[in-house]
Formats: structure tokens, C-alpha cells, sequence
């Protein structure tokens, strides 16, 4: 499709990555029945087929008969909220320069951003703004446009975030940006991730170092109130970002910009290549931070998850989540979780990821969940999951760009016929060089979905996000259908407004059936 990034496939990681991808396929293909893995999955039972209303099958039939305008339809799509979202993987690549210009930063021979005076090797960052061949450098270096040959995605990918780094110190203006991408892609909700009080969480954690006594662990870190000194530099750390968002996209003028319509929630990153005490204290101020501002609401676990300390404390890392689950029960968690393929990792480390996020650590969400079929007994797995209602969020081009695992060989299908929740995701849309719309376009292509399943994919992306107070659907929306509750029966009734005006969830679930509507009247005709 356009806009997706191609992959190369010259390195020697690239080589075990492709054997990998036939290694998923192969097991696919022996869990389901006879066929093409993704045909297969996608006749299967669950989600239930429903019959499309008027309105929807009139709005099917426009795409299919104007396929050259389908850029434009996507883009038009209520595509709800983006709940896999890294803010400065998110950021446009021409903005991040921008940002180091006014910065005054320097680029180096790698191609990174650092502090000035620029000294000899380097070049201000501002003369990207004028030399269109340095610019191009610095977006091939900081993004997956057309990185370089013999280098696998996966090293590319991770590669860019050290290199822009020093450009991503202004949270709001990120925000700003991302955001009206967002709105651009008719969303309405955005959860992102960042760092909260970074350099005073690892200074805690070097100063306490570490004890496998997590309790004792804890106390060390609460003891003369210095974890809540992080809690109070982290929300002045969110003012700040909001001032400076709300200045940037003119929010408080008589024409404020179209990112202030987002409703924004942030989730506290860990950095699981850390040490085992920094990554104890970041997971503690990021869920003691989502029970106290309620801008907060999740932790999740960052960084490549094929690194030699994630793979080496994965168990611990989701012993600390289930303890420290049991202190803060009201703060959501969601987890980088079987982003992994075989050639990538060692046989045995594909065998637990998904299941240890989802039995110890808590995870109400996974993000990734690629190697689903690689786990012990995965159909046992995917079901319970189904149960609990455990959503995956699936950014499929960054899946294709870091993995390499794509159409049938990726378990998007399989998810669907488990009745697991999908919610489509965006990953790092500014290192890819996409958008939300790619996202639902890649899907609908790829698995041949209709526009009845694209809008219940959308719908799930609000229904299992971490926004306060109840949804507008009954229970187990995907495998039940999408029903509304028995207050919002009548949408447009007394009782859904004062349901929905106390439930923030559901309020915004109401607005983007109404976006529904229109959007249908405008492609029904």
C-alpha cells in the first residue's frame, strides 16, 4: 500500500528474521483449518458476523467503487483513539529537526543530535532547514525512509531514538504536533508515552540500590517522601508540557488549533534495559503517579524486549509489576509483550512473554503480541484472554519495518478468531513514516475487512482504552456484538446524556457514533 516503508533484507539479523517469519507462518498454518492462515481465521466464527445497516453497506460500496479516493476515506474514518503511542517516536521527523534548530543542537558525523557549541565533524541543525540533501540525511537517519542498505529494521528502528534524542526536550510542543496528526485522522483520544521525572527516578534508584525484598524495596523508595517528590516533579513536569501545548496549538485563542479537540492521557514509561532497581522505581512512581493525577493513567515496559537484561529479568521485571500491582490496584498497566520472532531470541524465550504479562504481571493490554503462536499452548492463552477481555494493540507496519512479520505470517488474524479484543495502533508513526489511517487501510487490505469490521475496530479502540467510568457497551463487545447499555439504548436520549456526561468513556464513545453517522452520510450518497 502507499506510505508503508519497504524492509530490506541484507543483514544477518534480517536473514534469522525471515526465517523466523516462515517458522510463525508454518505453526499458523498447523493451528487452523486447512487454507490460507489468514482466509481461515478470517471465516471463523468470532467477532460474530452482523448484518450491516443500510447506512453501512451503502458506505461499503462507496469504497469499492471509488478505490482511487480510498486515501481519502481512511483518512475521513472515526478512527476513535490510538492507545500505542510512543510521543517522541510519534513526532514528524521535519518537526523533531525543527525543534533542534531552534534548539541550536549540532548534528554529527552519525547523524545525531547533540549539544552545542558545534565543533569540528558537526553541522548546526538549522542547516537542515535550507540544504534539502542535509535534511534528507537526517530523516533517512532518524526514520525508517529508505534507511540504509545491509542494515536491518530492527536495528534501524531502535537506532533513531538515540540520535534525535536531544530534540525531544519540549513534551508540549511533541504533543502539539502528534496530536494534530491525530485530529487530521478524525481521532478524538490519544494515550502516549513518555518518561515522567527520569533523571530523579534512576538518582533514587542508584541511591537505594537494589533488594529482592520488593516490599522492603518499596519502603526504601517512600522513605523521607522521596518517591513523592518524584510524583510532584512529574506533575509539574505534565504542567509544564500542557502550558507549552496549549501555547503551541493556540489553544486559549478565538481560533484554537484542531490537536486541542484531543482528549490526551499519558502512561509512564520503564526502561526495562535498566538496572533492576531503576526499573522497580520507575514502575512505582509511574503507577503511585496514575493513582494520584488523573492525566496519568498506565505503566508500561520500553525498549527493545530481545535485550540481554529484558530477556534476562523478564520474570522479575513481572514480579515487580504483580507486587507493586497489589500497592496501587486503581493504576492501569499495559505491556510491550511478544514483540519478538524466532532467529531473533533464543527458542525458550518465545515460549512465556505474552502469557508472564497476563498471568504475573498484570497486563490488562499487550502491546505487540506477535509471537502468540511460539508460546505453550498459545490456544489456551489466546482464549483466556478472550475471557478477560485482554486487548492487543497491533501497530502492523511497525510489526513488518522492526519484525518483518506481515500479512499472513502475523497473528492479527488469529487474535480476531480467539475473540481476543484488536485495537490498531500507530507504534512510533513518526520513525515509520505513517499514520493511523495506514494502520486501517494496511488491515482492511491485507485481512479483507469490510467497512462494518473497520468500524468495530474503531469502536474497540475507545471500549479498551484506560479512560475513567463505564463504556457505552455491554460486556465482551467482540465476541457479543457492540450493544449499547441499557442507559443508551436510545443513543439520542435524557438518560444516555446524563449516563455519558458521567462517564468520560462513554461520552466519547457517544461522539464518535455521531462522527459515524456523519461520516456515513457523507460516503452512503
Amino acid at each position: 500500500m502507499q506510505g508503508v516503508i519497504s524492509v530490506h533484507h541484507n543483514s544477518s539479523r534480517a536473514r534469522r528474521l525471515l526465517t523466523a517469519a516462515g517458522l510463525a507462518a508454518a505453526a499458523l498454518a498447523a493451528s487452523l483449518p486447512a487454507g490460507p492462515p489468514a482466509q481461515a481465521a478470517a471465516s471463523a466464527p468470532v467477532p460474530p458476523p452482523r448484518t450491516a445497516t443500510p447506512a453501512e453497506a451503502r458506505t461499503a460500496a462507496w469504497l469499492n467503487a471509488h478505490p482511487k479516493e480510498a486515501g481519502r476515506f481512511f483518512r475521513d474514518l472515526p478512527k476513535g483513539g490510538d492507545l500505542h503511542n510512543h510521543l517522541s517516536g510519534a513526532v514528524r521527523t521535519e518537526y523533531l529537526i525543527q525543534l533542534a534548530a531552534d534548539d541550536g543542537l549540532c548534528i554529527d558525523s552519525t547523524m545525531t543530535a547533540v549539544a552545542p557549541p558545534c565543533g569540528a565533524g558537526t553541522r548546526s541543525a538549522a542547516d537542515a532547514l535550507t540544504d534539502s540533501r542535509f535534511r534528507q540525511e537526517i530523516v533517512r537517519a532518524w526514520s525508517m525512509q529508505d534507511f540504509p542498505q545491509g542494515e536491518s529494521g530492527h536495528d534501524h528502528f531502535f537506532a533513531t531514538f538515540g540520535k534525535f534524542g536531544a530534540a525531544t526536550s519540549h513534551r508540549g510542543k511533541m504533543l502539539a504536533g502528534v496530536a494534530g496528526t491525530a485530529a487530521a485522522q478524525n481521532q478524538t483520544y490519544l494515550e502516549t508515552m513518555v518518561s515522567p521525572a527520569s533523571a530523579g527516578a534512576k538518582q533514587l534508584a542508584a541511591d537505594v540500590g537494589w533488594d529482592t525484598d520488593l516490599a522492603a524495596l518499596h519502603r526504601k523508595l517512600l522513605a523521607g517522601g522521596r518517591l513523592d517528590q518524584l510524583v510532584t516533579t512529574a506533575k509539574q513536569e505534565a504542567d509544564t508540557a500542557d502550558a507549552e501545548f496549549r501555547e503551541t496549538a493556540k489553544c486559549a485563542t478565538a481560533e484554537p488549533g484542531p490537536a486541542c479537540g484531543i482528549t490526551v492521557r499519558w502512561i509512564s514509561q520503564v526502561s526495562r534495559n535498566s538496572a533492576p532497581e531503576r526499573v522497580f522505581t520507575q514502575i512505582a512512581l509511574g503507577l503511585r503517579l496514575a493513582e494520584r493525577d488523573q492525566r496519568f493513567v498506565a505503566v508500561n515496559l520500553v525498549q527493545p524486549e530481545d535485550g540481554e537484561i529484558s530477556l534476562r529479568d523478564y520474570r522479575l521485571h513481572m514480579r515487580m509489576l504483580n507486587y507493586l500491582h497489589g500497592v496501587y490496584p486503581r493504576a492501569h498497566i499495559t505491556l510491550h509483550a511478544g514483540e519478538l520472532v524466532p532467529g531473533l531470541v533464543k527458542p525458550e524465550d518465545l515460549t512465556f512473554h505474552i502469557d508472564d504479562a497476563v498471568r504475573t504481571g498484570q497486563a490488562e493490554r499487550i502491546g505487540h503480541g506477535v509471537d502468540l503462536v511460539q508460546e505453550d499452548d498459545w490456544q489456551r492463552l489466546a482464549r483466556d484472554m478472550a475471557r478477560r477481555q485482554i486487548a492487543v494493540e497491533v501497530p502492523l507496519t511497525s510489526n513488518a519495518q522492526i519484525l518483518q512479520v506481515e500479512g499472513d505470517e502475523h497473528p492479527f488474524p488469529v487474535y480476531r478468531k480467539y475473540g481476543v479484543p484488536v485495537v490498531l495502533s500507530t507504534d512510533d508513526p513518526g520513525v515509520s513514516r505513517g499514520d493511523i489511517g495506514q494502520e486501517y487501510r494496511r488491515a482492511a487490505r491485507t485481512y479483507a475487512l469490510g467497512y462494518p469490521e473497520l468500524k468495530d475496530l474503531a469502536r474497540a479502540s475507545l471500549e479498551y482504552s484506560f479512560l475513567p467510568g463505564r463504556g457505552l457497551w455491554r460486556p465482551d463487545p467482540v465476541r457479543q456484538g457492540f450493544r449499547p447499555v441499557e442507559e443508551c439504548r436510545v443513543l439520542e436520549s435524557a438518560r444516555c446524556a446524563r449516563f455519558t456526561a458521567q462517564n468520560p468513556k462513554a461520552g466519547l464513545e457517544l461522539r464518535q457514533e455521531r462522527s459515524f453517522r456523519a461520516f456515513e452520510a457523507r460516503y452512503a450518497g
